[in-house]
């Protein structure tokens, strides 16, 4: 097991694959950490070495990840409804924000409208 910003992986584990874990770490954001660090896109976590490892740890703290990108969105959509935008409202009441028709396909919409969202 390898313990990568506080978060323990297999061995076996590809390296790209174990970024995208954290959220807010996409396939792009992963390969441009991997081409900093010399990291090959097949390479798996164990054959890292500890420079390797401890330059992606310093490297994903000095980033908005995971809770704090949550509570960021949070806050987001919060000052939206506070401020009473129409956006914020579309949130409030659990319809699509971005302009999509509501005649008919409404359900995805107030499906993602109603997780963690609504602060």
């Amino acid at each position: 097991m390898v313990l990568i910003f506080g978060v323990n992986f297999a061995e076996s584990q590809l390296v790209s694959r174990s970024l995208r874990t954290f959220y807010g770490l996409g396939p792009q954001m992963t390969t441009s950490l991997m081409a900093k660090f010399n990291i090959h896109k097949t390479a798996k976590v164990g054959v890292l070495g500890e420079k390797q490892i401890n330059g992606l740890a310093a490297e994903l703290s000095g980033m908005t990840l995971e809770n704090d990108l949550r509570r960021h969105l949070v806050d987001n959509i919060k000052r939206l409804r506070d401020m009473g935008t129409y956006r914020g409202r579309r949130h409030a009441m659990g319809l699509p924000v971005r302009g999509q028709r509501t005649r008919t396909q409404i359900m995805n919409a107030r499906k993602f409208n109603r997780i963690e969202r609504r602060g």
